[in-house]
């Protein structure tokens, strides 16, 4: 966007700041719909691994999620495009990448919702009975509703988890953070790759985050630290050595039926890829905890097999 040696009126000036500010929120910036934070002389550098990032849903704002990634792979140096366009996802699209990470549920709401932080309840008491319908994922549920136009879809085809299921068996690396679990519930393929699925989780409130018994690079020197967070509470499927983080609410505050613990991360190869799961995330605080950060560094680091 260029602006020297012009004269601009107010008007084009907000114009202008508000297509900037669409672009770097809904990816319009880039080809295919994706928003790239690596300058062009990074983006030619032979060899370089690169990273794509699908982010954002309704009960996660993509925004914070590009700006707390961008300390990641700026520190690291690696190139990362964004997109919130979940159908995109294709074999033809991650062809173009080394790592792919998500951070987003697998649900969409055609009908539109009543707002980001709508509980069922509440949407229940604001509209007419059938028009509250929906939940989170349509496949299992979870802690929050939906409200609006008949409720949630899960969006991921069969096609899309078969494309990542054969991407990280070539050789690729895939970290799934946070909410992704919930994707699971509604796709095969992508359920055996991530390895586990979303049960639920209870509001944001403190809780500990500490490393596992089995030693990984990933949790190397890794100290017990709090967050305030969602505590999410998965099922995991796969060899329990390669379980990584755990998570505890050390104030005993449970969760219906299944504890203070949970699991709060895990690592392991899948073919010739590698995969990492990490559950924390639904905030800045947590996403830039310096403990936490570092576990990411290092777990796109691992996934590239750099370390």
């Amino acid at each position: 966007m260029e602006f020297v040696g012009k004269k601009l009126s107010r008007r084009t000036l907000v114009q202008k700041a508000g297509v900037a500010a669409g672009a770097g929120l809904l990816g319009l910036s880039g080809a295919e719909g994706l928003f790239s934070q690596a300058s062009a002389s990074a983006q030619t550098m032979a060899g370089q691994p690169r990273a794509l990032a699908l982010i954002g849903d309704r009960f996660h704002n993509p925004d914070y999620i590009r700006t707390s990634f961008a300390r990641v792979f700026k520190d690291l140096n690696i190139p990362v495009d964004y997109t919130i366009e979940y159908d995109k996802i294709s074999a033809d699209l991650l062809k173009n990448y080394q790592l792919f990470v998500i951070l987003r549920d697998g649900q969409i709401f055609p009908g539109g919702y009543l707002g980001p932080d709508s509980w069922s309840e509440y949407s229940a008491n604001l509209e007419n009975a059938p028009d509250a319908a929906g939940g989170r994922g349509g496949a299992g549920g979870g802690a929050r509703g939906g409200g609006g136009g008949g409720g949630s879809v899960m969006w991921m085809t069969a096609e899309q988890g078969a494309a990542i299921k054969d991407w990280v068996n070539a050789g690729n690396g895939f970290y799934s953070m946070h909410n992704s679990s919930h994707i699971s519930l509604s796709n095969k393929d992508y359920h055996d790759v991530m390895g586990g699925a979303f049960i639920s989780h209870p509001p944001l409130r403190p809780f500990q985050i500490r490393a596992t018994a089995n030693k990984h690079p990933i949790t190397e020197g890794i100290t017990p630290f709090m967050v305030n967070d969602e505590q999410h509470y998965v099922t995991y499927d796969k060899d329990p050595k390669y379980v990584i983080l755990e998570s505890e609410n050390i104030d005993g505050l449970t969760f219906r039926d299944l504890g203070t613990k949970a699991i709060g991360g895990w690592a392991y190869d899948y073919g010739k890829g590698r995969v990492v799961f990490t559950a924390a995330g639904h905030t800045n605080h947590v996403l830039w905890a310096p403990q936490y950060l570092e576990i990411q560094k290092r777990s796109v680091k691992w996934l590239l097999k750099q370390i």
